[in-house]
């Protein structure tokens, strides 16, 4: 996929306006975007009767073609879900614009301008049907003004953007744009702009599964919905259409509109907190059960999924070659070279430059990983970015606050090492390996068994215990047994177990005083 950075054509790179070209508002007339990509919202356009209800139908089936959502669909209110649509349906040609800030405290570190077009692509193509047919590298001094671009630059973009009738959508390379930007250069280019933040939250939709899910993506949208509330209401007032208030109330129509926002996020966040509270119970039940839990994290398609089907061998696992593939934390036993039991925890992958607000909506789910044992970072090393999808991930977890332990503790993985030969890690104590093909696994349990027992406190016993009594099958039941030698002349046998210090002090309890 990162080949794709090879695409990115000279031509496309644009350094200042020619002299003497005409200005933006010269431009000769365009029909407003609505118009070149009516197809693509259907019958009534984008204010039409496809939009009503619409936000989470046109997500029904991802990718792989499954259902987005899951059994758990009927455990609250489909109304918290109802929102338009965040992208236009069907399929799309979309033209990728990466503005480059070459010089200053904007410029980026630890990447290069082809590898984030390369970015931008790879979450173009994860859209179903959508497809890249055009990518330019801008130059810009004022990546914070309104309009992002110079005014020159603005220009000779717009010429190369009007002259693209095959084009449909406009994917701007940025965080997140402010309204007014957005509005201003979808009129001067006459096609729809989008940009990282509302792409990420439109995949995030479709990849949704469960109810919890669902949720938290429809929390993360109320601050787009809010923009988009006080433009359209600025745009009415402007054209005086429609009465200020409603029926009397004293609440004007944009005072309504932000009282049932507010009111959606109320409802939102209760029924999170609900959810919250039950996966605690399941977590305490766990942890009564003294599983160790194993949480995998990482960068976005960097092979957690997979590593985690190598790890456990369980066929029911489906991982797919997509970003944000995995947006609900999923719990997968498997075992160590002590025999002893697991739970590998899969959870949502990280992007850089994607707005704290969407990844806040999902620290509920993210709070799993501060009650695990162990944290497995897994990079994809064979991707040109490793260093800064690195930087990106740590970031991410310092920001949810997790155990300074747990963080220390934390085992690094060098996934996909198969596509570089001779790879060998620069890291101290970091595993290579490649999930899909099995390499370096048992290096990675040995490991991963040594940062358990460290961190649970459990310790490898020799015990001779009586074959008569009950305590052999007690510790079959509450520790994990490595082997057992009966030595039936004395009616004993010598069993070595791994056992955690509160199960030792229950057995001695039981067995020994």
């Amino acid at each position: 996929m990162w080949a794709l950075r090879a695409s990115v054509r000279r031509g496309a790179r644009l350094s200042r306006a020619a002299a003497g070209r005409p200005t933006v508002g010269a431009a000769a007339p365009l029909a407003p975007w609505p118009e070149r990509s009516r197809a693509a919202f259907g019958p009534g356009g984008p204010g039409g009767p496809e939009r009503r209800g619409g936000g989470w139908r046109s997500c029904r089936r991802s990718a792989a073609g499954e259902e987005a959502a899951g059994p758990e669909d009927a455990e609250g209110d489909e109304e918290l879900l109802r929102g338009d649509p965040l992208l236009p349906a069907g399929s799309q040609r979309v033209c990728v614009v990466h503005p480059e800030v070459k010089w200053g405290p904007g410029k980026p570190r630890l990447t290069r301008a082809e590898w984030q077009v390369a970015e931008a692509e790879a979450l173009v193509h994860t859209l179903d049907g959508w497809s890249v047919v055009e990518r330019m590298v801008v130059p810009t001094k004022t990546p914070d003004g309104k309009l992002i671009f110079g005014r020159g630059t603005l220009q000779h973009l717009t010429e190369r953007i009007r002259g693209m009738p095959g084009v449909t959508a406009v994917f701007l390379n940025v965080e997140k744009m402010a309204a007014p930007t957005k509005k201003e250069l979808e009129a001067t280019w006459g096609i729809q702009v989008l940009d990282r933040f509302t792409v990420a939250l439109h995949i995030f939709r479709c990849n949704a599964r469960t109810w919890e899910a669902r949720l938290q993506v429809s929390l993360a949208e109320l601050p787009l919905l809010r923009s988009n509330l006080k433009n359209d209401t600025a745009h009415l007032e402007r054209r005086g259409g429609g009465s200020r208030y409603i029926m009397g109330s004293g609440e004007s129509s944009m005072q309504v509109q932000q009282r049932l926002l507010r009111e959606k996020e109320t409802k939102i966040r209760k029924a999170l907190e609900r959810l919250r509270r039950k996966r605690q119970l399941v977590g305490q039940q766990r942890r009564r059960r003294e599983f160790p839990v194993i949480s995998m994290v990482g960068y976005t398609n960097c092979g957690k999924t997979t590593l985690i089907k190598a790890l456990t061998g369980d066929p029911a696992i489906q991982p797919r070659d997509q970003l944000f593939a995995t947006l609900d934390i999923t719990a997968h036993a498997g075992s160590l070279p002590s025999r002893m039991t697991v739970l590998y925890m899969d959870t949502i992958g990280f992007l850089s430059q994607l707005p704290h607000g969407l990844i806040e909506s999902f620290s509920a789910t993210l709070e799993d990983v501060a009650h695990s044992d162990v944290i497995v970072h897994v990079r994809d090393v064979s991707h040109p970015e490793t260093e800064l999808q690195k930087a990106s991930v740590l970031s991410t977890l310092r920001g949810l606050r997790l155990p300074a332990p747990l963080l220390d503790s934390m085992v690094e993985v060098h996934n996909k090492v198969d596509r570089v030969p001779g790879y060998s890690p620069t890291e101290l104590h970091a595993v290579a390996v490649s999930a899909l093909l099995g390499l370096g696994l048992e290096e990675l349990r040995a490991q991963l068994e040594d940062a358990v027992l460290q961190a649970t406190g459990r310790r490898v016993l020799a015990l001779r215990v009586p074959l008569a009594g009950a305590q052999l099958s007690w510790l079959h039941t509450e520790a994990t047994v490595q082997d057992v030698a009966v030595l039936p002349e004395a009616g004993v046998a010598d069993v070595r177990v791994v056992i955690s210090h509160s199960a030792y002090g229950r057995f001695r309890k039981l067995f020994l005083e």
